[in-house]
C-alpha cells in the first residue's frame, strides 16, 4: 500500500476528468430525476458506445475523428428518437428507454461477437479507463462542456424538451468515453437522488460536493489498495449520498413539487 509521485501523476488527470464530468452531470442529473427518466443516461451512453463499436468494426482509429463522429451521430439519433417517443407516448417513456438500452447493448455484443478483443472493448465501454486519461484529453471536453453549460444555464427554459435531449446526448457521448457507462450513470443519478429533498441552489452545491468527494476518495483508495478505480468511485459516491440523504430534512418544496420521504 503506497501513494507516491507516480500515483499522483495518474490520479490528478483522472480527478480532473471526474470534476469535468460532474460539472455537467450534476445539473443534468437533477433534471433527469425531475423528469422521471432515470435510465436515459444508460440508454444514450450505450447508443454512443454502439457508435464507437461500429466505428471499430470498420477499422477506424480509436482516437480518430471518425470514431467521435460515429459516437456523436449515434447518440444524437437516439436523443431525437427519445424526444419523439416522449411526445407520442410520455406515459411509456421509461419503458421505451429501457428497450432502447437493451437493443443498443445487444447490437454491440453482436458486433463484437467475432472480435478477438471484444470482451476487452466491452469492459472499456462499461467500466471506462479513467486512470488512462491525460490532460490533453480533457481540453476539448472542457471547451465542449463550457459551451453546453453556458447555453443550458442561460436558456434552458427556451430550449424545451428537444433541447434537453440533444444537449444531454452531447455530454453523455463525451463523458462515456472518459469514464465509462457505470461512472456516467453514478455521476448523473447518485448526487441527484441524494439532494432530491433540497432546493435548487442547495442541491447543486451539495451535488457537486458529493461528486468531488466521491471521486477523490475512490481514486485515492484505488491507488492505495490497487483496486479498480471506477468501482471504488461508485461505492464512495453511493455511501456519501446515503449519509447526506439520511440527514436531510424529510420534506422540502422543489420547483413546485413536494417530495415526501420516510
Amino acid at each position: 500500500m503506497s501513494f507516491g509521485l507516480l500515483e499522483l501523476k495518474i490520479i490528478l488527470p483522472a480527478f480532473f476528468a471526474g470534476i469535468l464530468v460532474l460539472s455537467t452531470h450534476v445539473p443534468f442529473g437533477r433534471e433527469v430525476v425531475k423528469r422521471g427518466i432515470i435510465f436515459i443516461d444508460l440508454a444514450i451512453a450505450q447508443i454512443a458506445g454502439l457508435g464507437v463499436i461500429a466505428a471499430h468494426s470498420f477499422g477506424w482509429e480509436t482516437d480518430g475523428w471518425k470514431v467521435q463522429a460515429a459516437a456523436m451521430s449515434a447518440s444524437l439519433l437516439g436523443a431525437i428518437l427519445l424526444n419523439w417517443t416522449d411526445k407520442r407516448w410520455p406515459e411509456m417513456q421509461e419503458a421505451l428507454i429501457g428497450i432502447l438500452f437493451v437493443l443498443a447493448a445487444s447490437s454491440g455484443i453482436l458486433l463484437l461477437a467475432n472480435n478477438p478483443h471484444g470482451g476487452e472493448h466491452l469492459k472499456e465501454l462499461l467500466v471506462g479507463q479513467i486512470l488512462w486519461v491525460n490532460f490533453s484529453d480533457l481540453l476539448p471536453v472542457s471547451l465542449l462542456y463550457a459551451v453546453v453549460l453556458g447555453i443550458w444555464f442561460q436558456a434552458r427554459q427556451k430550449l424545451g424538451r428537444s433541447g434537453f435531449y440533444l444537449f444531454f446526448a452531447v455530454i453523455i457521448t463525451a463523458s462515456v468515453q472518459l469514464v465509462g457507462v457505470y461512472l456516467v450513470f453514478a455521476s448523473l443519478i447518485v448526487p441527484a437522488i441524494a439532494t432530491v429533498k433540497m432546493g435548487k441552489k442547495e442541491s447543486l452545491t451539495w451535488g457537486y460536493g458529493i461528486g468531488v468527494c466521491g471521486y477523490f476518495i475512490g481514486l485515492v483508495l484505488s491507488s492505495l489498495f490497487d483496486l479498480p478505480s471506477g468501482a471504488l468511485i461508485v461505492l464512495a459516491l453511493t455511501l456519501i449520498s446515503i449519509i447526506i440523504f439520511s440527514v436531510t430534512p424529510k420534506s422540502r418544496n422543489i420547483d413546485g413539487l413536494k417530495v415526501e420521504t420516510g
